[in-house]
């Protein structure tokens, strides 16, 4: 039985940008992320299916960066991301994009036009992949969940700043909203 049917599924690739690609990442280096993302791209493509981009952007002031108070910060350089931190790496760069969106939330889908961009396309199942798990890829599959859309994490095309909490989400919690898979039983469809 097949993972998905490519004419209604889009690959939803999370934050492989400049300033999140280039940090100290676990279990997965960038470099596997991204090329596993770019394969995975390019077969769903070849096979009628829709390619989604999803980066993070805010103001040179950050006054539509989320603000609330919490324990650890994310912190940003003063005056805005330079080009090349919100550059895609070559191989996603290079990717036939059906649909790019900025998000200033962890999840993809609040606050953007991405769940109308997949309903527009009659899209039933999401396979998502990016940088950091816990973090921008959860969000995103909780909500894809919630919207009622089927969802593929693909393990090995993630990652996050450690083993642990790459580990918790894919054993524990991402079992529970999604299918979590390799990007080899992904390109096998």
């Amino acid at each position: 039985m097949s993972l998905y049917d490519p004419r209604t599924t889009a690959l939803v690739s999370i934050d492989l940008q400049g300033f999140i690609v280039g940090r100290q990442l676990a279990p997965h280096p960038a470099r596997q992320v991204i090329e596993n993302t770019a394969a995975i791209a390019a077969k769903l493509k070849s096979e009628g299916g829709t390619v989604i981009l999803v980066t993070v952007g805010f103001s040179p002031d950050y006054a539509d960066a989320v603000n609330q108070p919490v324990d650890e910060p994310a912190v940003f350089p003063e005056g805005g991301l330079s080009a090349a931190a919100l550059a895609a790496p070559a191989e996603i760069a290079a990717l036939a994009v059906d649909v790019h969106i900025v998000k200033r939330q962890w999840s993809a889908f609040y606050g953007t036009e991405l769940d109308l961009q997949l309903r527009r396309r009659g899209i039933r199942t999401v396979i998502l992949t990016g940088i950091a798990t816990n973090f921008g890829v959860e969000a995103t599959i909780r909500d894809a969940y919630a919207h009622n859309y089927a969802v593929l994490a693909v393990e090995d095309a993630m990652s996050t700043f450690t083993a642990e909490m790459h580990s918790l989400a894919c054993e524990r919690i991402l079992p529970r909203l999604s299918r979590v898979r390799k990007t080899a039983e992904v390109l096998a469809n």
